[in-house]
């Protein structure tokens, strides 16, 4: 199994015993096994699924209880000891670890048929009684899949400190499909003893009301229903952040709009999906393709942004802001702090454990592909030096996807925006405290994921990563709908084929065929563990705009198709995100014209079709601590309840998306949820907390801010990915894409940035030479073919210009393959 490494041992019944306790002990093991009168139990009284559950039962010269093991892994020095200090009975189980580098010790059930039987969609309630000198304890659970086997699942709870006999009690997450049985029991992971006993384990499954849909149904209910807001944004929102009042920041900068940079006019919107109201944010630069992300405190902080727009003729690129800001919600205005170490447009930003940020990529401010590491300080509220801030000296490109795995290293998935993937594999894991990056095999057409998007699928807990959609205008005219998975726990993680995106329609009604796909995908947790995937268009040329929406499902690995299409085109700098009652807000389309579509769309799921909504009546505290439980009450009968953290979303990216789950200890209407120790896992912060029924319906959100006052705890990690090869990065780690020569790219203290090959700065490549930037937008009164080539020949594009991608400026009108060739400037 796993991570946990076994030290078995012989079993046979033990010598010695007297024939009435023996007679007993035989008893409540025929009854554990289902062979004795369970009758004789009081009807009400739930079948305990543990075999053996009172430790009672020695097996062989091991004198070890019969069903369970001996279980662990690690560098640690550690003994089991059956002693007759016991909760009941006259036998419990002690482990005593007296050092430990890494790793657990556990009791825990064998992994044959002594472990308990599980049937998929299920939930159990698991409880043991322990006593412990350390609350380095976790309530830890593995499962058998029939097709991997033998794999961990999660930890359940993190248990308190306590000298005399205390029961601990959790429920189960739903039992995923190919589950047959289950082990689990207390984790060990600190200097200290751990004694448990009378382990109990019974089915809580609450039934599900019958599912309309799948008898033919085909109202909202199944496909859920989207409305076009009347009022449309005042701003050109390119970027879209949740902050914890329930507001939504909807930045523009300059919009993506010439004429709006050179009048230095930049703008920020607040929207109230309550009242449908904005609120005018004075905007101090131009935040157009910056990073943004939300510290542990409910702040925005914004990072980079654009310098200046690039030029025409392609001889320049955009340039990335060194400046930084932070907006506080509190007071609706935007603060700026120190300068970063180099310039960023269309950077990363990842929260950390610790609550800082990592930022990576993007150009810097002389065009160039910035080498250079930004590390966020949260505790000083800065940018760290050089020195501080750990240096790979690797390009990461532009909006790299780096998600936060549980152990603190960065998984880069492969997602980005503009031009081919990085060189080898297309996606890594980088070790920013070591500095070590290693290539993670799998992902498929890794030149052809600009603007995929990818999700730390629910729960995180999971470590499962999903890289949806992707193209690339200069390798393939049409994006693809392949979806890769990865699961990180794994030894060796690599990138598998998922289930193809479903197949939607072009804005005529035409059908997609073949492998047509989408780019410019958006992806949103939902509470009920499912992501929504919507919008998106056939071309990464802002056009051809693709109608069709699905349901993914993490448990079955499947998309549910035909959902209600947005009636609004998502294409270029298009956004959704998860609001706090559950609905969906989707904004933005940029078209290849320039233009930019302001309206807005709220989409109602299927799961708020489906009945009366449970509700949170009461939180105990707003504010949790990491591996605590914390009391809810709910008005009904609910089956699970998670954490997802508020979105920042921009350009199909938002690493720090995520749904954490809180395995549940119910009585009554009075809930316990567990937090987990990690903060890698939930980095500190505000989260939407959400509970769910058994038809899938999800209560309105109460929000609680987690790791409150700066609380980080020592994060319990299972080992994993420990056999891919991770290299010291290096300056000649540093991608360097052929290009045409821009000059001295030197963004900081002599490390050369890397040039940018033409695919990054915003131009069509589609004709001349790859190295030309023929514009998206001709300047105006420029409408007709003549006018249009004539002015090409006039800038230095000269005449005859191949055409090596879509002719979407129609200057082809002869199908030849030459633009603004004879035949093309016709008159008429």
């Amino acid at each position: 199994m796993y991570g946990a490494r076994r030290q078995p041992g012989r079993r046979t019944l033990p010598p010695g015993r007297t024939p009435r306790l023996l007679l007993t002990a035989l008893m409540l093991f025929a009854a554990a096994l289902g062979l004795g009168p369970l009758g004789a139990q009081p009807a009400e009284a739930a079948t305990n699924l543990v075999k053996n559950p009172g430790l009672e039962i020695l097996d062989g010269p091991s004198q070890f209880p019969q069903c369970f093991e001996k279980s662990g892994w690690g560098n640690n020095d550690f003994s089991f000891t059956v002693t007759g200090d016991a909760h009941s009975g006259s036998r419990a189980v002690q482990i005593e670890l007296t050092r430990r580098a890494d790793g657990d010790r556990k009791t825990m059930m064998l992994e044959n048929a002594c472990a308990p039987q599980v049937t998929p969609a299920h939930q159990y309630d698991l409880s043991f009684w322990y006593r412990s000198t350390t609350p380095d304890v976790a309530f830890t659970l593995f499962r058998h899949d029939t097709v991997q086997g033998w794999v961990y699942w999660t930890d359940l709870k993190t248990l308190e400190q306590s000298a005399g006999w205390s029961r601990t009690e959790v429920r189960t997450p739903v039992i995923p499909p190919n589950t047959d049985r289950i082990t689990w029991g207390g984790a060990l992971y600190g200097v200290g003893t751990l004694t448990t006993d009378d382990y109990a384990m019974t089915d809580a499954t609450v039934p599900a009301g019958p599912d309309p849909c799948a008898t033919g149904g085909t109202g909202p209910e199944c496909k859920g229903e989207w409305t076009v807001q009347a009022s449309e944004m005042p701003v050109r929102a390119m970027h879209s952040v949740l902050l914890h009042n329930g507001k939504v920041l909807l930045i523009a900068g300059s919009g993506n709009d010439l004429d709006m940079f050179e009048a230095g006019t930049f703008r920020t919107s607040l929207y109230d999906p309550v009242t449908g109201g904005y609120t005018t944010i004075p905007t101090p630069e131009d935040f157009f393709c910056a990073g943004h992300v939300q510290l542990p405190d409910g702040r925005v902080l914004v990072v980079g942004g654009n310098k200046d727009y690039a030029a025409p003729d392609g001889s320049v690129g955009y340039k990335g802001l060194r400046s930084s800001y932070v907006f506080d919600p509190a007071t609706n205005q935007y603060v700026k702090v120190n300068d970063m170490l180099a310039g960023h447009w269309y950077p990363s930003a990842t929260a950390m454990g610790n609550g800082d940020v990592v930022s990576l990529g993007g150009l810097a401010e002389d065009s160039s592909g910035t080498v250079v590491n930004e590390h966020f300080s949260y505790a000083q509220n800065k940018w760290l030096p050089l020195g501080e801030a750990k240096q790979a000296w690797s390009f990461w490109g532009l909006y790299p996807s780096m998600i936060l795995l549980q152990d603190g290293r960065l998984f880069y998935t492969g997602s980005h925006v503009f031009g081919n993937g990085l060189p080898g594999t297309g996606a890594s894991v980088y070790d920013y405290q070591a500095g070590t990056i290693a290539d993670v095999p799998g992902l498929r057409k890794k030149d052809e994921r600009d603007q995929s998007m990818s999700v730390l699928l629910p729960p995180a807990q999971d470590q499962k990563v999903a890289t949806i959609g992707g193209g690339n205008h200069t390798v393939s005219p049409d994006a693809h709908g392949l979806v890769d998975l990865i699961d990180m726990k794994a030894d060796s993680p690599q990138y598998v084929p998922g289930p193809d995106l479903p197949k939607g329609r072009y804005q005529d009604g035409t059908p997609q065929t073949g492998a047509q796909g989408k780019v410019y995908v958006s992806a949103v947790i939902l509470p009920d563990g499912k992501v929504l995937e919507t919008g998106g268009a056939l071309h990464t040329y802002r056009e051809d705009p693709v109608f069709e929406a699905s349901l993914y499902d993490p448990a079955t690995n499947t998309f549910q198709a035909g959902l209600a299409t947005d009636p609004v085109p998502r294409t270029y700098h298009s956004s959704s995100l998860l609001l706090p009652d559950g609905r969906v807000l989707s904004v933005g389309d940029n078209p290849g014209d320039g233009s930019f579509d302001q309206r807005v769309s709220i989409y109602k799921p299927p799961y708020l079709f489906k009945g009366a909504r449970p509700q949170i009546t009461s939180v105990a505290s707003t504010d949790w601590a990491y591996g605590t439980d914390q009391r809810v009450t709910v008005d009904k009968p609910v089956v699970k309840a998670s954490l997802i953290r508020p979105a920042a979303i921009t350009h199909s990216s938002d690493p720090n998306q995520r749904y954490v789950d809180l395995p549940m200890t119910v009585d009554g209407n009075t809930i316990d949820l567990s937090l987990t120790s990690n903060p890698n896992l939930a980095p500190p912060g505000w989260y939407m907390l959400s509970v769910v029924d058994a038809n899938g319906v999800p209560s309105v959100s109460k929000w609680v801010r987690i790791g409150a006052a700066g609380q980080v705890a020592t994060a319990r990690v299972q080992d994993f990915a420990e056999d891919l090869r991770a290299a010291p990065a290096s300056e000649s780690d540093t991608a360097v894409p052929e290009s045409t020569d821009h000059g001295d790219h030197r963004n900081h203290q002599g490390h050369e940035g890397v040039e940018m090959p033409a695919g990054f700065d915003g131009c069509d490549h589609s004709y001349g030479t790859i190295s030309q930037c023929v514009p998206w937008t001709f300047p105006k009164k420029l409408n007709t073919v003549a006018e249009r080539c004539d002015w090409l020949k006039k800038n230095g594009y000269g005449t005859g210009l191949k055409v090596s991608g879509r002719d979407r400026h129609g200057l082809d009108r002869t199908k030849d393959g030459i633009a603004c060739g004879k035949g093309d400037v016709r008159k008429k």
